[in-house]
């Protein structure tokens, strides 16, 4: 994986795609550039009475289209840069999925394995509170990202509105059902990033039945992907996690893969496997689609020449690098990004925030037609940008279909005072 840090890379996309886009320099750096980045540090009880503080960071880049929205991160190699990278992609992917919000991003440097789930409560509770002047359903809409999910989304929701002695389910989003979250929720990035496969697939004039599949990272993300696409007639030949990976000729059963990871901690060891993998492994093999859904920067430079997939479907943020990117570009390898890829959960987060607002909530089978419908809308729109304006990559037509649309929401409001 490259040290690259993932803000420049996050410029560079940009300055990309503005060659394309009718911008001035001035507007373009507002662009390339977080409206505020709040940096905390907090102060918790540990279950032994000790103390210990915790840096936590929540980024608000653009909010021009509508409230900055994003996700919160439990990892031990959170940055500020990273905070960054991820709260401007995130503004990017709500602009190319055509959602009226903007991005925003939040992080806590900490292991989450380490601690006891009453201390991640109090880190948890703590952080909400600081978040707590900058955030609303109007305002910022945090939502799960790596190592949180459900239980820290209904800790925050709760936290807040104790705090404002108010009802507000909008505050948050990724919430179990039964405290106002949206059906569909959980398999929505892995969804929309099988759904775009499929898409492209198509696009290709190829059947995305019987293709061979190489997934790495088997958290949420991957593992719905490795399912989806296995119930679609694909076969999953290769997963992995950070421990390694795992390749059977034939096809890997996603579900017992998963059995085996829930009970030994890691999918390395499953019986069902031919051979193990590094993850380094996995990403060169010979497949028909690639699916990265671990942490960014995992296709680089050094990587890409080795890359044999036809198409790559991006579930992780900035899997890869700019400079693997044109390297891959050059090889025909057609990668789909994602800020339109893995779009799936801020699309249902989006739904799940309009359910909240209305105290309305829909079926599942609702949710995923919609979901469905947005990325097929949009896939077509970036294709036909792609296309119509002769642009080097799907990237490259997402980002300008993105700064157009964000600069469209900026000028149309003026700038105040």
């Amino acid at each position: 994986m490259s040290e690259l840090n993932p803000y420049q890379s996050l410029r560079t996309q940009i300055d990309e795609a503005a060659n394309y886009v009718d911008v001035s320099g001035g507007e373009l750096e507002r662009l390339k550039t977080p409206e505020r980045v709040v940096e905390m540090n907090l102060s918790v009880e540990m279950d032994n009475g000790s103390t210990e503080v915790f840096r936590a960071y929540r980024s608000q880049f653009n909010g021009d289209r509508g409230p900055y929205k994003g996700g919160i991160r439990y990892h031990p190699q959170v940055t500020r840069d990273e905070v960054k990278a991820l709260s401007g992609w995130m503004v990017y992917k709500t602009a190319t999925s055509d959602i009226p919000l903007g991005g925003g991003k939040g992080g806590i440097i900490i292991d989450p394995r380490e601690y006891s789930e009453s201390e991640l409560e109090r880190v948890t509770r703590a952080f909400a509170a600081e978040l707590r002047p900058f955030i609303g359903s109007d305002r910022d809409i945090p939502a799960p990202d790596v190592n949180t999910g459900q239980r820290e989304m209904n800790w925050i929701r709760d936290t807040y509105e104790t705090l404002e002695n108010t009802t507000e389910p909008g505050v948050i989003t990724g919430k179990d059902t039964s405290n106002g979250g949206s059906e569909g929720r959980v398999e929505a990035t892995g969804r929309s990033t099988v759904i775009a496969a499929r898409e492209a697939f198509e696009y290709l004039d190829k059947d995305l039945s019987g293709a061979s599949v190489a997934v790495q990272g088997y958290g949420n993300a991957g593992w719905i992907a490795a399912k989806l696409v296995y119930e679609m007639g694909a076969d999953v030949v290769a997963v992995s996690d950070s421990s390694g990976g795992i390749y059977a000729t034939d096809s890997l059963d996603p579900y017992s893969v998963r059995e085996h990871k829930q009970e030994t901690g890691s999918v390395v060891g499953y019986p069902g496997a031919e051979q193990t993998l590094t993850n380094e492994e996995l990403l060169t093999l010979d497949v028909d689609l690639l699916i990265p859904a671990a942490l960014e920067n995992a296709i680089d430079e050094s990587l890409a020449g080795d890359i044999n997939a036809d198409v790559i479907s991006e579930a992780a943020n900035g899997p890869v690098t700019p400079t693997a990117d044109d390297i891959l570009r050059e090889r025909d390898v057609l990668v789909i990004p994602d800020i339109l890829a893995n779009a799936g959960g801020v699309i249902v987060s989006y739904f799940e925030w309009v359910q909240n607002r209305q105290r309305f909530y829909w079926p599942e089978e609702r949710v995923n037609t919609e979901l469905d419908t947005k990325i097929v809308d949009q896939f077509q729109n970036l294709v036909h940008t792609y296309e119509s304006r002769s642009l080097p990559s799907l990237r490259t037509a997402a980002y300008v279909l993105a700064l157009e649309r964000v600069l469209d929401a900026g000028e149309s409001t003026g700038t105040w005072p």
